[in-house]
């Protein structure tokens, strides 16, 4: 019997970033992290509000998603980052996202998910 899914969700407010309304830019900082988290990417999907706006996304992901959401005229951003599996590394993920932007962490809260507490499966 395989062991039961597992999984951690982890958000974070970013402040101080660059790039927020840069598509290629944050594209290739959600495909970066998905990388260093050790998941796989299905597709992403990023929308541009327009010129020196913000941009919202998506990174699809086999085990889950990675998502963001930026303000670039107030340096900030918000991260979402749910994965599952015992390879999956979210904090890894968020590490890069931080890099790649230039920020800073001003809130993180990392919740665990999908009987991640006790390592038992969750009732139907």
């Amino acid at each position: 019997m395989p062991a039961p899914a597992t999984g951690l969700h982890l958000i974070a407010d970013l402040a101080d970033c660059h790039g927020l309304c840069d598509v290629a830019l944050i594209e290739a900082a959600l495909r970066e992290a998905a990388d260093a988290a050790h998941v796989h990417v299905l597709s992403v999907h990023l929308h541009p509000f327009g010129p020196e706006q913000g941009v919202t996304g998506v990174a699809l992901l086999a085990e889950s998603h990675i998502s963001i959401h930026s303000w670039p005229e107030e340096g900030l951003a918000a991260i979402d980052i749910f994965v599952c599996g015992p390879l999956a590394d979210a904090e890894a993920a968020l590490s890069v996202i931080v890099a790649r932007l230039g920020g800073a962490i001003r809130y993180r809260q990392a919740i665990p998910r999908l009987g991640a507490r006790t390592g038992a499966a969750l009732a139907p």
